[in-house]
């Protein structure tokens, strides 16, 4: 199906205050039509917050009688990767699909690529997204499990080495020695591996930031971080003392999710991330949470088996469909 109305595509890299209160505003209604959000939490961050100077926006406008616009799409993309090419989200008002809107989004973005090469994420796997992708020449690249389990079913007592504690995040105290540990136990991933203290900081200031679900793993003898377990609660505030996380932008029944685990190349082999992993889902459940999920690389098959020892099983999936 063609244009209704006549569409305008307009590229900037600096949004004003009122085109990022209309994103955020197309990205809720999105959000709450497909049971998902169209963008990732670091493209959110990056628009509430800014800190993202080399991002570039794809706004997508329909025109209204009386010379005036109305946003209908919106798109992100990140052309730094001269590896693996530029990335990028788009999301469009249910209202306005069907009317090739995506479509024109999408050949816009690529005319924005330095060399052609782009990857679009589909959070979901709407069959929209992946019906788009092939109809434009995408492949199947890259697919992240959702995962998830019940809270009420049994969760063993965590079991940590010998000479390892566990306490909650300080903020202002812990952000150096936490990214330092991160980016070493993720060297090698695409998405994890690269963090900044200034990210940790931009995280704090989210409603859901609860430095008690922030668990680190300590060595006694020295009192360095060796692991770690960040929880995050979506969705209305946690049931119990009214103090729970939350970020409280959709009030359904809230979810806990197993938001990054790690553990110090040093302290590998001793059985840390499963105990960790186990002392967060107990976290959680104390808060009065039925359910947790958590993200994994389809690629990724030792830690899914973890997670399948723990209970968890595949719920749903996010996919990058890529065009060389």
């Amino acid at each position: 199906m063609s244009l209704t109305t006549p569409l305008s595509l307009d590229v900037s890299l600096r949004l004003s205050p009122d085109d990022v209160t209309a994103v955020l505003g197309l990205v809720e209604t999105v959000t709450d039509a497909d049971g998902m959000s169209p963008l990732s939490e670091h493209v959110t961050l990056h628009l509430r917050y800014g800190g993202d100077p080399d991002a570039r926006h794809l706004l997508a406008r329909r025109a209204k009688e009386g010379g005036t616009t109305t946003l209908v799409g919106y798109a992100h993309i990140d052309i730094t990767d001269a590896v693996d090419g530029s990335a990028a989200e788009l999301a469009v008002l249910p209202e306005a699909r069907g009317q090739g809107v995506a479509s024109a989004m999408v050949e816009r973005l690529l005319r924005e690529t330095p060399d052609g090469r782009l990857r679009l994420w589909a959070h979901g796997q709407h069959p929209a997204a992946a019906a788009l992708a092939r109809r434009l020449g995408f492949r199947r690249e890259r697919v992240l499990w959702q995962m998830r389990r019940s809270l009420f079913a049994p969760l063993p007592a965590p079991v940590l080495p010998e000479g390892i504690t566990v306490r909650p995040f300080v903020p202002g105290q812990d952000e150096r020695a936490w990214t330092e540990v991160n980016n070493r136990a993720f060297a090698d991933h695409p998405d994890q591996g690269r963090w900044s203290i200034e990210e940790v900081r931009t995280r704090e200031r989210e409603p859901w930031f609860d430095p008690a679900g922030f668990l680190l793993a300590e060595r006694a003898a020295d009192e360095a971080i060796v692991g770690f377990h960040w929880t995050k609660v979506h969705g209305g505030k946690a049931p119990g003392d009214g103090a729970g996380q939350g970020t409280g932008e959709h009030m359904h029944e809230p979810i806990g999710e197993v938001y990054v685990v790690g553990v110090d190349p040093a302290a590998q082999g001793l059985g840390l991330g499963p105990a960790l992993t186990l002392a967060g889902l107990r976290y959680l459940r104390g808060r009065g949470l039925a359910q947790a999920m958590l993200y994994v690389d389809e690629s990724n098959t030792n830690a899914i088996r973890v997670y399948e020892r723990l209970g968890f099983t595949r719920w749903d999936t996010d996919v990058s469909f890529a065009r060389d």
